[in-house]
């Protein structure tokens, strides 16, 4: 059954593909994936390298290749959960990129139902680096994942045992938001104020300043450039502003 999966995603395009028992992934902050699934036994998890879009200084090109790698990646997802659903029966679910996630004050919509880097490192897709990010054995750290739960029994894939980060520490100096200061961390608070400014945080700010002005103040607000992003990421939803420790990063380039 691994062997029949593999090759269709490969054939439709994820870069890679790894598979991971459910008793074999552990996420701390996650809800349990019985939760999810009843009867889950194994997650599908598919690797996409992200475009070279992450190195522009131009925001919307740089945000438009993660719509194109989000995009493709829901299609593919879908793809490979009804065919699986078709060849081998059970039920399957799918786990996007990021989006929708939930939003609340505790998780502060950072959490996602299943952590795709766990499950990514537990189907030996990679190993973390000192960005708290994957990195892949050959395509470094440029990757991004989803993964198909399955009721199918899968053993997993053996699991990376090698040190792929080479302890550069450029991430952690092309961080504006100095996020990544404490090894073995990433301080979301920094890192989504700076890297998603048009986000839930950005749009409450907004809101109450709104709020309490005056009607010119309130004119000249909706007037103002960042009322638009604020808009324009109402729709589109996240609009990431930095990737800086995905482009730095040498590994695999």
């Amino acid at each position: 059954m691994k062997e029949k999966i593999r090759k269709y995603v490969l054939a439709e395009g994820g870069d890679d593909v790894g598979f991971v028992a459910a008793a074999d992934y552990d996420s701390p902050l996650s809800p349990a994936l019985e939760s999810i699934l009843p009867g889950v036994k194994s997650l599908v998890v598919i690797a996409y390298r992200e475009l070279s879009s992450c190195e522009s200084d131009n925001k919307e090109i740089a945000m438009n290749g993660r719509l194109d790698v989000m995009e493709f990646s829901r299609s593919l997802n879908y793809k490979v959960a009804r065919f699986i659903e078709k060849e081998f029966g059970g039920k399957t679910m799918t786990v996007p990129i990021s989006y929708p996630m939930k939003m609340e004050a505790e998780t502060k919509g950072s959490v996602g139902e299943v952590s795709l880097r766990h499950a990514a490192v537990a189907a030996g897709l990679g190993a973390w680096g000192r960005h708290n990010i994957v990195i892949h054995p050959e395509m470094g750290t440029r990757m991004v994942f989803t993964a198909v739960l399955t009721q199918l029994e899968l053993d997993s894939d053996a699991v990376v045992t090698d040190d792929l980060c080479i302890e550069c520490d450029l991430c952690v100096e092309s961080c504006p938001a100095n996020a990544l200061d404490v090894e073995g961390k990433t301080h979301v608070g920094r890192c989504l104020s700076n890297s998603q400014p048009y986000g839930i945080g950005g749009a409450i700010r907004f809101g109450m300043k709104l709020i309490d002005a005056e009607p010119e103040q309130k004119k000249a607000m909706l007037a103002d450039p960042h009322f638009w992003k604020l808009y324009q990421a109402g729709f589109i939803g996240f609009q990431y502003q930095c990737f800086n420790c995905m482009a730095v990063c040498p590994v695999g380039q």
